[in-house]
């Protein structure tokens, strides 16, 4: 019998029994030593991420490098220097995390309700994805997967094309929503059919709800078309009253962000079921510049008929939405109407302006006859 190696026992191979066979269950003892290893090292390793679910079965938020990282020093540079020098300080500074930008909070948000969403439904892909959807040159991308591992968030999916606009990606990602801090990609994508909107960070710092995804949305022209906006530009609120009142049992049409909307439904009915109403991690709210007695109706039956609803509907006939909005402190509000989407921003709330209908017309009239006035 040749010896053993030095440092290692002789090689026996499995204990038997007196009739020859394998102890153990029949096992090898070196599987067992296999699956110990294997269990010692799955309790020792970092929490393993969770599965991605497929594209056409998650609801897909969309969100621009720049709305969930501040990014202003080097838009300057990009500004100011080129795309060279731009690439050249990222890829200096690539280990250095980017500060949270704008959609930071709301992307954190989404990630927690996905946490209870497994927790109750393990098998299921009903889950709010997250694609990182940037122009960037893919030489940045370094740095925005060093900044997304900084912070523990869960974002697989990426898109940079390298200054080519990213618009044309949306579909193919089954995107939901998609937001941006750059007005004009925002709406080329409305006007590809997507929903879309515009964020912009509060000019102060309001603490928001770990625990509870909170959106408030505008009505008309956001969830519903802009139909009776166009009464209100054209004829004026008394006229609008009037058709509100003679249409109120006909539903409005719907507006870019009824889908979306629709898609937070579905996962609350998935906590409905559980018998967590009151404990529903998703928490909806309808702010409109409509008045309740004379055109809210309209609005309410609107949503009834599409089998949606949203926890809290607050119609302020032409009062300001800051003051509320800062008392719900949303993770992101929706308007179309810029000067509602400031006011929010300057009582601390996270904004979103969605260019569609026809205050977006109006605007571009009155920036247009300012420019020859200018002339």
């Amino acid at each position: 019998m040749e010896p053993a190696a030095a440092g290692r026992p002789e090689e026996r191979g499995p204990p038997r029994d007196a009739g020859g066979k394998l102890t153990n269950g029949g096992r090898q003892p070196e599987q067992e030593g296999w699956q110990d290893a294997k269990a010692f090292y799955d309790n020792l390793s970092p929490q393993k991420k969770p599965k991605l679910p497929k594209p056409q079965n998650a609801i897909t938020i969309a969100v621009s490098s720049r709305a969930l990282f501040r990014m202003e020093e080097e838009e300057k540079i990009y500004s100011e220097q080129g795309v060279e020098a731009y690439v050249k300080y990222q890829l200096d500074h690539e280990n250095e995390p980017f500060l949270p930008g704008a959609a930071f909070p709301f992307v954190k948000a989404l990630e927690a309700v996905n946490a209870q969403l497994r927790e109750l439904y393990p098998d299921s892909e009903e889950l709010f994805d997250i694609v990182l959807m940037t122009n960037n040159h893919a030489q940045v991308g370094v740095r925005l997967i060093n900044t997304i591992n900084h912070y523990n968030l869960f974002i697989e999916r990426f898109c940079m094309t390298g200054g080519n606009s990213p618009i044309g990606y949306l579909k193919a990602y089954h995107t939901n929503l998609y937001l941006s801090s750059d007005c004009e990609k925002v709406s080329e994508a409305i006007e590809a059919g997507i929903a879309a909107a515009t964020i912009f960070s509060p000019n102060k710092d309001v603490q928001v709800s770990d625990s509870q995804l909170r959106v408030a949305f505008d009505g008309d022209a956001v969830l519903f078309s802009d139909e009776s906006e166009q009464i209100v530009k054209a004829h004026g609120l008394d006229k609008f009253f009037e058709h509100e009142k003679t249409y109120e049992n006909k539903p409005l049409a719907q507006g870019p962000l009824k889908g979306f909307l629709e898609a937070l439904g579905k996962l609350q009915k998935k906590f409905y079921s559980k018998g967590l109403r009151l404990e529903c991690p998703i928490r909806t709210y309808l702010v409109t510049a409509r008045s309740a007695a004379s055109s809210g109706a309209r609005a309410l039956k609107t949503l009834r008929s599409w089998g949606l609803e949203t926890d809290e509907a607050l119609f302020l006939a032409g009062a300001p939405k800051g003051p509320l909005l800062e008392k719900i402190r949303p993770h992101i509000f929706f308007d179309d109407q810029m000067f509602h989407v400031e006011g929010a921003t300057e009582l601390g709330t996270i904004a979103a302006h969605v260019p569609y209908g026809v205050a977006q017309r109006y605007k571009r009239v009155a920036q247009g006859k300012q420019a020859q006035r200018g002339k």
